[in-house]
């Protein structure tokens, strides 16, 4: 079954796309990413997740071999693939995958000598979003090329941040670019969401660290925090999101709680 067939919940509501976004790496981006579109799935929200990131752990996450792909996100970039050619199925009837390979590792470069480089992605989006009542953008951890695309194409940051030291580190650099962004190329960006992960109850530095980001964000921050789970962690090598692998699992349910989150912000 192809993506057209399946119907979006909301086709007169407008389309959300979403950039996950740290330029610090571990943090639980695409297990956010994977996680949280299949949550959506499950409440009937039809989701596209274009992995940008050249490690595609979306990609593998999902159980897409990358080995068979024929095209990967790549290919839109700077071979003139559209959008609508590279969308694949995933084991959650209602999330969709734009892949991405090593390959993309390149495009940081190539991106530059093309015309209006910062707003090829947000282009490819336009082809495809009307079919979605969300996009999701896992970006790569960097500030770079690819990065700023997923700025110039998203209308909400939604920012992942582990529950350890240094929390914040790069958070405001990064704050910085999405300034840059918004006054130049993209007025409507601005931050989504704030998404506290890999959180553990038993410790002081867990709960001192959601202490500081919600002074810092304020209700930016999703009151829905993601614990630490051995299950979150092996879903993937089984190519299954955590509501698919073990539904009941303790991560699996704050998922769908920052689904149920998501949707009420819109």
């Amino acid at each position: 079954m192809g993506y057209k067939d399946v119907k979006r919940s909301n086709p007169n509501k407008q389309t959300n796309v979403l950039a996950i976004i740290n330029q610090k790496g571990g943090v639980g981006k695409s297990t956010t990413a994977i996680n949280l579109s299949a949550a959506l799935g499950e409440e009937h929200k039809k989701c596209l997740v274009i992995d940008f990131d050249p490690q595609g752990n979306t990609t593998s996450g999902y159980g897409i071999d990358k080995d068979e792909l024929e095209h990967d996100i790549y290919d839109a970039l700077l071979e003139g693939y559209s959008m609508s050619e590279l969308i694949v199925e995933t084991p959650e009837p209602r999330v969709f995958v734009v892949p991405a390979t090593i390959q993309l590792a390149g495009a940081e470069i190539e991106l530059v000598s093309k015309i209006a480089r910062e707003s090829i992605l947000k282009n490819l989006i336009a082809e495809v979003k009307d079919e979605f009542d969300y996009v999701f953008i896992d970006c790569p951890p960097s500030l770079g090329l690819l990065t700023i695309n997923a700025l110039s194409a998203a209308n909400g940051l939604l920012i992942p941040i582990q529950c350890e030291y240094y929390a914040l580190e790069g958070v405001t650099k990064l704050l910085e670019s999405m300034k840059l962004v918004k006054s130049s190329l993209n007025p409507s960006l601005d931050v989504f969401g704030v998404l506290m992960t890999m959180y553990d109850k038993r410790t002081t530095l867990s709960n001192d660290v959601v202490a500081e980001v919600k002074k810092y964000f304020g209700n930016k921050m999703f009151k829905t925090v993601i614990p630490r789970s051995v299950k979150i962690s092996e879903a993937p090598s089984h190519g299954l999101p955590i509501a698919m692998y073990s539904a009941t699992n303790k991560g699996a349910i704050a998922y769908r709680g920052l689904a149920r989150e998501v949707i009420r912000r819109g």
